[in-house]
């Protein structure tokens, strides 16, 4: 088998994978962000066992990524592999007034994230904390300084003195996300860097949530609460 008929023999393995309600519902539903199986299952009112099976064909297929929560080591979070779609990917565009990142302090990654959206788009944008540090991490700042990037927030802030009822909330730590029982509208499960607490660690983060963003920002627009 040559090259081309190799790479036609995985898209067609590919398309059959989507060829279900079932399996294309749950790849739509981790096009923006991640999701643990229960919350899925939930979501598309199905069995655990006829989710699995879904899962796993799709798994099979390269075309998802299972990583373990750092809160809880006995939850996984699902999120779509790198190329899962290859020119597949659905763009609906959805109007929101402002969008909200939420991590546990607001020191470190929700703060990356709230300067990365400010340089990628212009709806309006505020990072929080559910339990806010002191002060932002000195392992972010070094990080944003080595991406020309400057955090805009001089000191972390509390997710109820921040949010909004009709923000588009964004949480990017799996603690954050299980504090708020899904209630933001996308969770980015992004590795904790400052528990490493080295530059590797921070700029592991930082492209993380670069690359979510250059996918997210595109399909936000400005509406006006």
């Amino acid at each position: 088998m040559n090259v081309e008929e190799t790479s036609l023999a995985g898209r067609v393995a590919r398309y059959a994978a989507l060829a279900d309600p079932v399996r294309l519902r749950i790849m739509d539903l981790l096009t923006l962000g991640d999701a643990a199986p229960v919350e899925l299952q939930t979501e598309l009112g199905i069995s655990s066992s006829l989710l699995a099976h879904h899962l796993n064909l799709l798994e099979r297929e390269a075309m998802l990524i299972r990583t373990r929560s750092e809160a809880d080591r006995r939850r996984t979070y699902l999120r779509l592999a790198p190329a899962a779609f290859d020119g597949l990917i659905p763009t609906p565009t959805l109007g929101v007034r402002r969008v909200v990142f939420v991590c546990t302090g607001n020191s470190a990654r929700s703060q990356l994230a709230a300067a990365l959206w400010h340089d990628a788009s212009d709806v309006p944008v505020a990072s929080a904390g559910t339990h806010p540090s002191d002060a932002i991490e000195p392992g972010a700042l070094a990080a944003a300084e080595r991406h020309g990037l400057t955090l805009r927030a001089s000191r972390p802030r509390a997710l109820p003195d921040v949010a909004e009822a009709d923000d588009f909330l964004v949480t990017v730590c799996d603690t954050a996300h299980e504090e708020l029982a899904g209630g933001g509208r996308l969770h980015w499960s992004v590795p904790d860097p400052v528990r490493a607490g080295t530059d590797a660690a921070f700029d592991a983060a930082f492209e993380d949530i670069a690359s979510r963003i250059q996918s997210l920002a595109p399909r936000l627009t400005t509406t006006k609460g």
